[in-house]
């Protein structure tokens, strides 16, 4: 489950603004927004990016009752 169309709203943003800023067809991003499929790894992050939120905004937390925590990632560099 996401909350992109949760996102988009809170934003004043259309699903037609997000289709063209990730060139994904009108359908597409409807169906994404109404979770009727999910968006691949890759197309969140465009998502996320279009957005200008963290890409965790966009997705519904896994574990029951789950609370918003900060999280830190350390910066890994791959050679």
């Amino acid at each position: 489950m996401n909350l992109i169309k949760t996102v988009l709203e809170a934003q004043g943003r259309s699903q037609a603004w997000l289709a063209k800023n990730i060139s994904k067809s009108y359908v597409v991003t409807t169906n994404y927004c109404n979770n009727k499929t999910q968006p691949s790894i890759s197309t969140l992050k465009k998502i996320a990016d279009a957005l200008q939120v963290d890409i965790r905004e966009l997705i519904v937390p896994t574990k029951s009752g789950a609370q918003k925590q900060e999280v830190k990632i350390k910066s890994v560099v791959y050679s």
